[in-house]
């Protein structure tokens, strides 16, 4: 059953004990209460001992050591339960709850808040900002209903002087989306008397010690608690509890759920209002009742924001409805402290009801259609009084020993009962086990006509003066011969009990003797209309809306309200119904000692416990019958997986041979029996294997699942992108056809064109035809230029070709090379006109004994020498040598240099005209073209093109 635990702690689950006897259970509980485990097993039901001191076993490594784990993988642990009842909500889409039930001090209260903190802890892992929100309130409206409602008793520091009910409500992903509180008997006489050594409700205590001077004074009230009545017996008695920082606490919480600031304030006057109510005093003064302290009215009516005049007429008078007429009925001094006192109890009670109304309306799921959004599922967390036996037991104790009877009778029939009968009705051999069944003491209780529910009420409506000792004389005649009922006057040898005031109850954890006294005041639960109707009046909306009733007018007839008593079981029968409706989980509480000391083990105080509670029939029933039970279509759906023979889906006759045969498969046979309708598993180790195949198959299945829906996926991406190339294939050809189309359009008549297609503005070619476009242009440029050249003459074409090699030699680094003018090559001639005779006589002679065959170019320049002296001279450059003349002697030969012996030229890029030729020998010719006509004309262009183009075509030639 529970592993990883050594036999040092004795046995985590008492279903494993070696013998079944109250001996070995005590034995096995108090060596582990010793090992510090306070926690264990009964099958599904965990048994907790209160531990009186602080453990380390609720962090947040514990809580992932028990997240997602079967019952029983790990020790025995409130968290495990918590868990379990949540996958069941969640896998099983079940509503599910959680009773904790135990005497008064057991720790009810601690187990609920960390059931709380579990669920809180493991929902949401996507931090969803609202279900945060919802969580946090959830487990700050505790803080706020264990103040108000929660105070120090004799046994119990944190006493829950009320039941609570939490429904926790989750969405189809299992995260909390709200919830809703139920409350039950609120212990309201503690406002006006406590038992020496126990105190009032924490709110009183906490708004006195924690609360602001500046509230303090608004309220008119003290820090001290012993200067008011009603709590004066509570002031003085020191406990671990911290006023001041629970007060604070407490304010934070309220903020957080939502509660207004006028809401809060009201809140604070309510108190403060209880807390001077009860240092009201009457007195009297002949037959006229007075109040005594009238300095008290004005704070009273200040902090109810009515009327003072209102106030004390309510106090003092009873306005009485006879058919028409209206009559004042003065109190006597007793009915007004009766009077008072009763709206002191009353007041806190709806003050109570209303804080926890107010946090339904907050936390309530609102607007959830299970059609959009899945099924809302349940967790319910029961954390109410446990059984109760004071030296005095009145009204309340005999109403919540009821209500812990009506839960061990839920326990009984969902658990020991329960199990019994479905094994005979599913035809497993069972060995029956005798337990306790208390319908009999619930019947007691609550039985028509007969119960002793029904006749306190029937005395509480008789006409005339109505007394407990009439009251107890019904009981008696009625129950005179029931076998757990009895009194003095049907035990006359019993002194254990008061002639006219006791009557003793058997209950199924002891008996407990019950006092009548006060027993017909508190079942009426009498408050004047006056009151109500005061409280309704008042300017305070908050204050207003507590006292619906109030607007009645004092003339109308209402129905008799139903009894305290009466509420109180219809309210316990509609709370064991909600849970037999759900899937139930219990935790069984025990208190070790009455002192709260973390070391003593009082063998005979937990035996009592152990035996009301019911435990060792408990474990007798899970000892003779199986661990985990399944409908056969449930757990074929849970386990299919395991089995080849089941997956997908079986072919087999029926749900159960198919389980049959997928149990066999798994070797478990002999551990398991077959039922008409379910499966039957009688260890814990079967199951918990099971989960463990269905894991690892869960594994491979959804490795399987996401396989063929990768390959689903892929072959979509396939289909998307093979579909996608064809329209971009498509599309790409219809572009450069478009294209294509669109050149030839606009270049279809270019040939005819003045210039050639020169102004057609080519189109946008789609990128891949960006290089084709850039072919294009070459071969319309060499198309277009071709067409220029081949209408020139040669002397015409040889022009151009020189301009061509000038533009390629020295484009951007000159500004002006001369292109715009024809070149006429030899200027000679007709720059100097007067000597042009003897240059052409020269140049004759020249071309006869040199044999070249045309001039290239021909200029007048100046020379620098060797010693930077300049000169006048003429340039005549052929196509077989550089001439350089003087043109002063005639055009005189000065020089003659080959044109194979000229290496390179060098023009300088200014405006000036420097030419520098480099020659083989390194006798370099510096000259600067002058004598131009126009003198501003420039040409270095022509020289180095014609040069340039010369010997580019001799190239060409060789």
């Amino acid at each position: 059953m529970a592993e990883h635990e050594s036999l040092e702690f004795g046995k985590a689950d008492f279903v494993l004990l070696d013998n079944v006897s109250m001996e070995d259970f005590m034995a096995n509980l108090k060596l582990r209460f010793e090992k510090g485990r306070i926690y264990t097993y009964i099958g599904e039901v965990v048994v907790s001992v209160n531990p009186y001191r602080a453990m380390n076993i609720y962090g947040r490594d514990t809580i992932e050591q028990y997240k997602g784990r079967e019952l029983y993988e790990r020790p025995p642990h409130l968290f495990a339960i918590a868990d379990a009842a949540y996958k069941a909500m969640k896998r099983r889409n079940k509503d599910t709850c959680i009773v904790i039930s135990g005497e008064s001090g057991a720790g009810k209260t601690e187990a609920s808040k960390y059931i709380m903190q579990y669920i809180a802890a493991i929902t949401n892992p996507n931090q969803r900002a609202e279900v945060e929100r919802v969580k946090n309130m959830l487990l700050k409206s505790n803080c706020v209903l264990e103040a108000f409602g929660n105070a120090k008793t004799n046994r119990n520091d944190n006493s829950s002087r009320f039941g609570k009910y939490m429904d926790i409500n989750f969405d189809f992903k299992g995260d909390p989306i709200g919830g809703h509180i139920n409350n039950y008997l609120l212990e309201k006489s503690r406002v006006i008397f406590q038992q020496e050594g126990e105190r009032s409700f924490h709110s009183f205590y906490q708004l006195l010690r924690g609360a602001p001077d500046s509230l303090l004074r608004s309220l008119h009230i003290q820090k001290e608690p012993t200067s008011y009545n009603y709590i004066r017996v509570g002031g003085n008695i020191k406990s671990s509890i911290n006023d001041g920082a629970d007060f604070k606490a407490v304010s934070d919480a309220m903020k957080v759920i939502g509660f207004t600031g006028d809401e809060v304030q009201t809140v604070y006057k309510i108190l403060a209002t209880i807390l001077h109510l009860g240092n009201l005093t009457f007195g009297v003064d002949g037959d006229v009742t007075l109040i005594e302290n009238t300095k008290l009215m004005s704070v009273i009516r200040e902090l109810l924001s009515t009327k003072e005049e209102n106030v004390e007429k309510a106090l003092l008078y009873r306005t009485v409805s006879t058919g028409r007429d209206v009559i004042e009925k003065q109190h006597t001094e007793q009915e007004a402290s009766y009077g008072r006192d009763a709206l002191a109890k009353a007041m806190y009670e709806r003050l109570f009801c209303w804080i926890v109304g107010r946090i339904n309306d907050i936390i309530e799921v609102k607007n959830y259609d299970a059609r959009i959004h899945g099924k809302n599922t349940v967790i319910g967390v029961l954390d109410i009084y446990g059984f109760e036996i004071f030296q005095n037991n009145s009204f309340e104790q005999f109403c919540i020993n009821y209500c812990n009877e009506k839960l061990q009778q839920l326990f009984i029939q969902l658990v020991l009962r329960q199990e019994q009968e479905e094994y005979q009705r599913e035809g497993i051999p069972w060995k029956h086990i005798d337990y306790f069944n208390n319908q009999i003491i619930v019947d007691l209780v609550e039985q028509q006509h007969k119960g002793i529910i029904s006749v306190l009420d029937e005395a509480c409506m008789n006409v005339g003066k109505v007394t407990d000792e009439v009251f107890l004389q019904g009981l008696n005649s009625k129950l005179a011969k029931h076998a757990h009922y009895t009194s003095r006057k049907l035990s006359p040898t019993d002194k254990s009990l008061e002639f006219d005031r006791d009557f003793r109850i058997r209950h199924y954890a002891g008996d407990v003797v019950y006092s009548v006294v006060g027993f017909i005041d508190k079942n009426k639960d009498t408050l004047f209309q006056d009151f109500k109707r005061l409280l309704y009046n008042s300017a305070n909306p908050v204050l207003k809306g507590m006292w619906p009733e109030g607007k009645l007018s004092i003339t109308e007839v209402t129905k008799r309200p139903l009894t305290a008593a009466t509420l109180f079981r219809n309210s316990m029968i509609s709370l064991v119904e909600n849970l037999a409706c759900k899937e139930p989980y219990y935790v069984r509480c025990i208190k070790p000692n009455d002192v709260k000391s973390p070391l003593l083990f009082e063998q005979e105080r937990c035996r009592h416990q152990v035996e009301y509670l019911g435990l060792l029939e408990n474990v007798r029933v899970r000892r003779a019958g199986f661990a985990y039970r399944q409908t056969y279509p449930r757990f074929l759906q849970r386990y299919k997986m395991i089995s080849e023979f089941t997956w997908p889906n079986h072919d087999l006759p029926s749900d159960k041979d198919a389980v049959k045969r997928l149990l066999q498969g798994c070797g478990f046979d002999h551990d398991v029996a077959y039922g008409k309708t379910k499966v039957f598993i009688r260890t814990p180790r079967t199951l918990f294997s099971l989960e463990e195949q269905r894991t690892e198959m869960i594994q491979r299945i959804v490795l399987f699942l996401q396989k063929v829906w990768r390959g689903a996926i892929a072959r979509m991406r396939y289909r998307r992108m093979r579909a996608a190339l064809v329209i971009l294939q498509a599309y790409r050809r219809y572009k450069v056809k478009s294209y294509i189309c669109e050149v030839n359009r606009r270049f279809k008549n270019v040939r005819s064109m003045k210039d050639y297609g020169r102004h057609v503005k080519w189109p946008t070619p789609p990128k891949v035809l960006r290089k084709f476009e850039e072919a294009l242009k070459n071969i319309y440029n060499r198309w277009w230029a071709w067409t220029l050249i081949k209408s020139l003459s040669p002397e015409e074409a040889l022009q151009v070709r020189a301009k061509v090699a000038c533009l390629e030699a020295l484009k951007g680094q000159r500004a002006d090379l001369g292109l715009q003018r024809a070149w006429e090559g030899n200027y000679l001639k007709r720059d100097s006109p007067d000597t042009a005779a003897s240059f052409t006589l020269v140049s004759s002679e020249l071309q006869r004994k040199d044999k070249f065959m045309r001039v290239l170019f021909s200029s007048n320049v100046r020379k620098i020498n060797r010693f930077h002296k300049a000169e006048d001279r003429a340039l005549l450059i052929t196509d077989r040598h550089l001439y350089k003349m003087d043109p002063l002697k005639q055009y005189k030969l000065m020089k003659s240099t080959p044109l194979y012996n000229v290496t390179g030229v060098s023009v300088s890029p200014g405006k000036d005209q420097l030419v520098v030729f480099h020659t083989k020998d390194s006798r370099d010719l510096v000259v600067c073209l002058q004598g131009m006509v126009p003198a501003s004309e420039s040409r270095i262009g022509e020289l180095i093109g014609t040069l340039l183009s010369y010997f580019k075509r001799g190239l060409e030639q060789d």
